[in-house]
């Protein structure tokens, strides 16, 4: 009878102060990519607000994915006792690390033995590595991936290209010789964030009146089916 009580209150500590090994582990991977992130960056130059250097942003990046695994930690404690199954997927990690890759060798021409990659920029890059990426979680849907990468993308034209002045390629070089000659960079960059802006507020649009109209077709159906 003793050793049942004890074993019941061992066993009540355990599930109190129980860890989700889920959140755990997401906390973790966000460390060591941040410590690595930071690391790889560190010699480079981190210049000034008026004047951005080459490492200002990793830095500020691998900072803030840091910062980001605090909650997680917090979180990874839960008080409800119960039971928590760890599942592991390749999925994931695998097309993130793929939009990353396909993202850095994509914005800017890499060129390796006998071959290199196209020169797409910013406005072909960005959201190729944003619908790819969004792939990992699997119950995501294309219109709501297409809409944050045209919103997304011209974001981070304006920030990086016009505020921060980085000399990013913005688009296929070779689009914007033929479409845009005599252009500045920053007139080219301002228009391309433009017309993404544009055409994600029509496809914004666009869904919303498909499933307002999707729901409307369901609902007299369902009226006259009950």
């Amino acid at each position: 009878m003793m050793t049942n009580v004890a074993r019941g209150t061992v066993g009540s500590r355990k599930q109190v102060g129980a860890v989700s090994p889920k959140e755990l582990g997401a906390a973790a991977i966000l460390i060591a990519l941040a410590v690595l992130g930071f690391a790889l960056s560190s010699e480079l130059p981190r210049g000034t607000l008026r004047s951005v250097g080459a490492g200002m942003l990793p830095q500020a990046l691998s900072i803030l994915l840091g910062l980001c695994a605090i909650p997680i930690l917090l979180g990874a404690r839960r008080g409800d006792g119960g039971s928590e199954e760890f599942t592991f997927s390749l999925r994931g990690p695998f097309l993130v690390l793929s939009a990353t890759a396909l993202f850095a060798l994509t914005i800017k021409s890499s060129h390796f033995d006998g071959w290199s990659t196209p020169e797409l920029g910013l406005v072909v890059a960005g959201p190729l590595a944003i619908i790819v990426g969004g792939y990992a979680s699997p119950d995501v849907q294309l219109r709501p991936l297409v809409t944050l990468a045209l919103f997304l993308t011209p974001f981070s034209l304006v920030l990086f290209g016009d505020l921060l002045n980085l000399p990013i390629p913005i688009m296929p070089r070779y689009v914007q010789e033929v479409l845009l000659a005599g252009w500045s960079y920053r007139g080219a960059l301002r228009l391309a964030a433009a017309l993404m802006v544009g055409v994600g507020v029509l496809v914004l649009f666009t869904g919303r009146r498909a499933s307002a109209k999707t729901s409307s077709t369901k609902t007299p159906n369902a009226t006259a089916g009950g």
